[in-house]
């Protein structure tokens, strides 16, 4: 990779650090209830809101009542999705007269964007209707990324509060986070999106004739291909969102690697910024909300280093030469397999570190043709919990999780009961962080092993074999429970088993991960505040910062490591000694 390769990245890096305080502030206020420049419009809209449906916006709730209003709307969520998809033969804007989806890729669906994953089986062009992706899949961008933020909140405030059983009220938040951030941001990108050439309409598809017509091989006969189908839709609102919330599902199967979903430099660049404005922001507002900046700073350092590392590692990877091609392929350019020739590597690399490193699918480039090495910092991105930035709101209080473990582990370290922000950290605190870091891997790893063992269900849909096709199970549950909904590919996953267990996957890993963070909010709350003394451990130093990363990294490590040495550290081993799987 040359140098405007890195340059580019370095750009990138920039802004987005220079964009989060900022946004932080921004954040602070919407949730605070302050006042903003949104407000002439935004107040009669908000009031309207709470008015038609009963809700008393000065009502504040304790975790268990926030809970279970989380767990109601996500549940009507999921059975509206679902029925909308099952309807859709019947229902309009269907130009190509789509049939409903399968009962098992419905469910699989409907789970999928309204626990933020967006991972889809399915070719988006291919199989749902303009009002399936836009009155179903694009409305669940918004509210599901909404109840991410408004969770990431609710942590926030048990961490800042004391002596209450109060963390907000989860339906203000809910509203307060799409009308003031997601709504008016959405709507200028997707102008913006227009204007790069990215489609917006209500067309029926368009048939094409090619210049040289092609010749295929399909159930063992030669066809003669002469046309082509272009597909159209309302792209530019759903692509907004999908960024913005990261949620990641793309309105064609190519998702972002698509030329009428991502046309331009320029609006790839647009697009990978959208993916980590707010998860970089909240850590800004951390620090407004808690009265300790510099704490919200050591963890943003703590992210963006995590970040970097990743992005160096898989550019060098991608910018090398594959041993297995004969010594006459020029490889000067590194390995352009599966990899937009528009973006190149640098933006290819970058694009998948960040997708990654937050909870969002969107891809440019198809990560299962990356190198082993490069293939594996995705994955292992979403497997260290993704607490690189994370989603929208998730990626905060996955980070928080880690930072109470941190804290206590200092503790013990120098024989003090451990504090965090004016809070002893107790028993109770960690046990829940534990269930929260025990209950990802417990579903990652069960679920692939099932699936290693079933020949006929699990392993048939594979395309490829050995080190690789382990890495594409791996990868498939790993996204699914990490509410990612990326894809490593060759993994056909429309299928009944994996329809269903990755469905499952992505409900355990939102909902079992999401009891417990409220949990230790609410147990925090009601703390009482404890002055730092001489023995306290600072949470706004660079040792915080490197010790908070060095927990992520071992706990990572030990969990994920044998099953990674089987995957993609076989894979490269096998390349370097000129084996193929």
């Amino acid at each position: 990779m040359n140098t405007f390769g890195w340059l580019q990245i370095v750009i990138y890096l920039v802004v987005l650090g220079l964009l989060t305080k900022p946004v932080g502030i921004y954040l602070t206020k919407v949730y605070g209830g302050e006042k903003t420049f949104l407000d002439f419009i935004m107040r009669p809209v908000e009031n309207l809101i709470y008015k038609l449906t009963g809700v008393d916006a000065k009502a504040e709730m304790n975790w268990k009542t926030y809970g279970i209003a989380m767990l109601f709307f996500s549940l009507v969520s999921s059975l509206a999705v679902y029925a909308i998809q099952r309807l859709q033969g019947f229902l309009p804007l269907n130009p190509q007269d789509f049939s409903a989806p399968s009962e098992h890729l419905s469910f699989n669906t409907a789970v999928s964007f309204v626990t933020n994953t967006n991972w889809q089986s399915y070719g988006g062009e291919a199989t749902m209707s303009y009002f399936t992706q836009m009155s179903a899949l694009t409305v669940q961008n918004f509210v599901s990324a909404a109840v991410g933020m408004s969770l990431a909140i609710a942590f926030i405030r048990g961490i800042a509060r004391f002596e209450t059983q109060n963390l907000g009220n989860f339906w203000v938040d809910l509203v307060r986070g799409t009308l003031y951030v997601l709504l008016p941001l959405s709507l200028i990108f997707a102008l913006f999106f227009v204007s790069q050439g990215v489609v917006q309409n209500f067309k029926a598809y368009d048939t094409a004739n090619l210049v040289e017509a092609q010749t295929i091989e399909k159930d063992g006969e030669k066809q003669i291909v002469e046309t082509q189908t272009i597909a159209q839709g309302a792209t530019a609102s759903q692509l907004s969102i999908k960024m913005l919330g990261t949620n990641g599902g793309g309105f064609f199967n190519a998702n972002s690697a698509h030329p009428f979903e991502n046309p331009t430099p320029f609006s790839n660049f647009i697009q990978m910024l959208l993916i980590l404005i707010i998860p970089a922001g909240f850590t800004c507002t951390l620090g407004r909300m808690t009265r300790s900046q510099g704490h919200g700073w050591a963890v943003f350092g703590a992210m963006m280093i995590l970040l970097i590392v990743g992005i160096v590692i898989a550019a060098q990877a991608e910018s090398s030469a594959n041993p297995l091609y004969p010594a006459a392929v020029n490889q000067s350019v590194g390995n352009m397999e599966g990899k937009e020739t528009r973006f190149g590597i640098a933006n290819s690399v970058l694009f998948a570190a960040v997708t990654t490193g937050a909870s969002c699918g969107a891809v440019n480039a198809m990560h299962d043709s990356f190198t082993p090495i490069g293939g594996m910092v995705p994955l292992v991105n979403i497997l260290l919990g993704e607490v690189i930035f994370g989603g929208v709101g998730a990626g905060m209080y996955g980070i928080l999780i880690f930072i109470i473990l941190t804290v206590f582990i200092a503790g013990l370290m120098v024989g003090r009961t451990p504090e965090y922000l004016g809070k002893k950290i107790e028993a109770y605190d960690v046990q829940m962080a534990m269930l929260y870091a025990l209950i990802f891997p417990l579903i990652i790893l069960g679920l692939t092993a099932v699936s290693v063992m079933m020949p006929e269900t699990g392993l048939n849909s594979l395309y490829n074999q050995g080190a690789h096709g382990l890495s594409e199970i791996l990868y498939a549950f790993t996204s699914a429970t990490g509410n990612n909904g990326s894809a490593f590919a060759g993994l056909n996953a429309n299928t009944v088993w994996y329809n269903s267990a990755l469905g499952f996957a992505m409900l355990f890993g939102r909902f079992f991960m999401i009891i417990p963070v409220l949990a230790i909010a609410g147990n925090l709350a009601q703390k009482k505040y404890v002055p730092p003394s001489t023995g306290t451990f600072p949470v706004n130093t660079p040792l915080f910062t490197v010790l908070l990363i060095g927990i992520i990294i071992i706990v990572g490590a030990l969990t994920f490591f044998p099953v990674l040495s089987l995957g993609g550290i076989v894979e490269h081993l096998q390349m370097l000694d000129g084996k193929t799987f």
